[in-house]
């Protein structure tokens, strides 16, 4: 059960990589049109604005995508010198850290979408974006890795519990190790 929800996860998690991607990829294409325009004596204005909510959505949405390839750094230089049993139980330490940190990291978010949503609050810029439509989407995509990270966890927990810990090796161990097997 524990393996097909984290590769049910993965794969949903890939699906929201692709749309974050492509946002990039429009908001770059917004970029460098803007810079051609400046050439001509006109801009659309407000385009660094723009670029930067848009790494800011990207970073909230693509931290889940990155738990579940492993791409967040860990520094594993015990880790690496046990065995599996060891290795399991670093790893879930590692993830239940995380899941803590992301969690008041979500909760610590909310207070900041409730005062824009409460005090109609706008962007002190020449757009005046509602910050509403930014802060919204940011706040899901960091509940969103928090649930991940959550899920994770308590997958990787489960498996240790029932003696499967080799099993959580491919979905919450250090990727430096992923390439020798």
């Amino acid at each position: 059960m524990e393996l097909t929800l984290i590769k049910g996860l993965r794969s949903l998690n890939r699906w929201i990589a692709i749309i974050v991607g492509i946002g990039l990829l429009g908001v770059a294409a917004f970029v460098v049109l803007d810079i051609v325009m400046r050439q001509f004596g006109r801009s659309f204005g407000g385009t660094e604005e723009i670029a930067g909510y848009a790494m800011a959505l990207a970073t909230a949405w693509g931290m889940s995508f990155a738990l579940l390839e492993l791409g967040h750094v860990r520094i594993d230089l015990i880790r690496t010198r046990t065995g599996t049993f060891a290795k399991a139980l670093f790893d879930v330490f590692a993830m239940i850290v995380m899941s803590g940190v992301v969690v008041m990291i979500a909760v610590k978010a909310w207070p900041v979408v409730a005062r824009a949503i409460t005090n109609g609050s706008r962007a002190n810029t020449p757009l005046e974006t509602p910050l509403i439509w930014v802060q919204a989407p940011w706040f899901a995509g960091w509940v969103w890795f928090a649930i991940m990270s959550c899920l994770v966890t308590l997958c990787a927990l489960s498996l240790v519990l029932k003696g499967r810990h080799g099993e959580t090796e491919p979905f919450v161990g250090a990727f430096a190790e992923q390439d020798r097997l």
